[in-house]
């Protein structure tokens, strides 16, 4: 780390000055994302992005140095950074990480002679980064290293999907995260196994730096984390192989998971933290079932740096809610008076969940300034655009979204982006764009349609619209339904509650009559406490548990009509 934070200073990055990396898992990228920090800023981009996203980002944040793979079998990673940095004129220096050491046996000779010709469609200047980071000293930094609080890195939010806004995180709160894990959640001699991107400000807080700051050990398997090759079908084996004491995971990894026998000794285990979207209880019922662990729900967001609330993980937890507020955070419910600011929520009183902690950048969350308009209550409160409530126990539960965002497997989809698209095709009058519920990713995009009057187009046709004008590919639409007429509020604009209505009775009633299950959807109510909330009638006996077993793989409630 060392090394690559004097490898930067030496290629101009000052304290204001973005190194980028667009990276899979690998130590290059860990070592990229501290001496980053610690030369300037560091900006992790997720390398799923298309390279117009890339582009795009690299342009906000004036990045000045970009650290990618070299070209590499099977990935066209390398491809799109270079196609984006040819639209990113600040960007000086690109450094190439090689992948060819890490392989074994007959792949470590053969990947060589069938590596990709490497992309050089752009003028900055293109080195090693493993043969510039030896040049480097070690024992100590080539700069004066500032005590002064700053911004050190930006890490985007919005997906894969919109434009993504940048969020600006200060020292003080990367060290909080790490202290927070350090000194509550892990000791020297916990494994934790991660197989989440180090893009993500999860793995790169409450993650990296509490390992760093508790001594305990991490585990990242494969580049590409959950998604690589075998680690669905090989994760309880690595949790023996390491003794892991603590699993971090998503609601999508763990229904992938469930899938697969427990086929190894897991008795090192003691969590799981479960984070990115609400974790369905039935989901939480069959991982407990299956290996006798809980699951610990906890709520974070990119703009607070990351940490916000856990369920105490040897307290008392409740089920649905995302647990109490870590220290020195404080968790706020407001809700709009007019003219008046804002009111404080009583108890179970849904409203914005507003926070402020050591986290969050008061003021300047994003690096444009427009975007931090009406972004605080107060002065000091972030608004988060999450509706939830505090019970009187003071436990956080998180109730819907204000901001109206899909959000796919931990990803955000921003709607505009189908809608926009759709609206594109001659026969379309309204679109309105909402996730589905959906058992492995939690949500989907999918979109509802009303024509022009007196115009025709197919399902079909549609769909093959959406295909070429929607580029990325996370927020093409699973679905797409033309309805005679959308609802709409007294001004005219799709009112999107009555289209999740529609969605979450179709699917429930799907689901229910795939099990055979004899129960309907009748109605979906809103609730003030759970949000929407299917409403099931009987078409014959059928006891609770059979209905929980299959609804219960959604994030929505259920009830029968009474």
């Amino acid at each position: 780390m060392t090394r690559a934070a004097n490898l930067f200073r030496s290629l101009g990055v000052g304290e204001k000055d973005v190194v980028a990396y667009i990276m899979p898992n690998a130590p290059e990228t860990a070592i990229t994302l501290l001496g980053g920090a610690v030369a300037g800023i560091v900006n992790p981009i997720n390398p799923l992005l298309e390279p117009e996203k890339i582009s795009a980002i690299l342009r906000e944040t004036g990045a000045k140095v970009v650290v990618t793979l070299k070209a590499f079998p099977k990935t066209d990673l390398p491809q799109k950074v270079a196609e984006a940095v040819k639209y990113a004129p600040n960007v000086k220096t690109v450094l190439e990480v090689d992948l060819v050491p890490y392989l074994s046996g007959l792949k470590k000779l053969i990947v060589p002679l069938v590596r990709p010709k490497n992309p050089s469609s752009h003028s900055a200047d293109i080195r090693d980064f493993r043969a510039e980071v030896a040049k480097m000293p070690a024992d100590r930094l080539t700069f004066a290293d500032g005590v002064e609080d700053r911004v050190a890195a930006y890490f985007h939010t919005g997906g894969t999907t919109g434009m993504p806004k940048v969020a600006q995180h200060k020292v003080s709160g990367m060290v909080y995260n790490g202290w927070l894990g350090a000194n509550l959640l892990f000791k020297p001699t916990d494994v934790v196994i991660c197989p989440l991107p180090l893009f993500h400000v999860f793995a790169a807080y409450p993650i990296l730096m509490s390992m760093i700051a508790s001594g305990a050990h991490v585990v990242f398997p494969t580049p590409q984390g959950y998604r690589g090759e075998g680690v669905f079908d090989n994760f309880w084996k690595l949790v023996e192989r390491w003794k892991v004491t603590y699993m971090i995971t998503v609601p999508t990894a763990l229904a992938a998971l469930m899938q697969r026998p427990v086929d190894a000794d897991i008795s090192s285990l003691k969590n799981a933290f479960s984070g990115s979207s609400p974790l369905p209880i039935e989901l939480y019922n069959r991982f407990k079932k299956d290996t006798g662990i809980d699951i610990v729900e906890g709520y974070g967001l990119t703009e607070c740096t990351c940490l916000v609330s856990i369920n105490p993980p040897e307290g008392a937890k409740k089920i649905g809610s995302v647990g109490l507020p870590f220290p020195y955070t404080q968790v706020r419910i407001l809700t709009s008076e007019g003219a008046i600011g804002f009111r404080e929520c009583a108890v179970d009183e849904v409203g914005e969940i507003c926070i402020s902690n050591p986290g969050v950048f008061e003021g300047s969350t994003y690096t444009e300034a427009d975007k931090n308009k009406e972004l605080f209550a107060d002065g000091r409160f972030l608004r988060t655009g999450d509706l939830g409530r505090i019970d009187a126990d003071g436990y956080l539960f998180i109730t819907g979204r204000a901001k109206d965002l899909i959000i796919r497997g931990g990803h955000n989809i921003d709607p505009a982006i189908i809608e926009e698209a759709l609206m594109g095709h001659p026969a379309v009058g309204f679109v309105g764009a909402i996730g589905q519920p959906d058992a492995h990713a939690g949500e989907l995009p999918i979109a509802y349609v009303e024509l022009v009057k007196g115009a025709t187009a197919s399902v079909d046709d549609l769909m093959t619209y959406a295909g070429k004008h929607i580029h990325e590919r996370a927020a093409l639409p699973k679905y797409i339904e033309v309805l005679p007429e959308l609802p709409k509020t007294a001004v005219g604009k799709v009112f999107k509650p009555d289209l999740r209505r529609l969605a979450i009775t179709r699917v429930y009633d799907s689901a229910l009559a795939e099990a055979g299950i004899p129960a309907r959807v009748d109605s979906v109510h809103e609730d003030k406490k759970r949000g929407l909330v299917a409403k099931l009638n009987r078409t014959a006996p059928v006891e609770d548990a059979a209905v929980a077993a299959v609804l219960g793989q959604f994030s929505n409630a259920w009830d029968w009509n009474s």
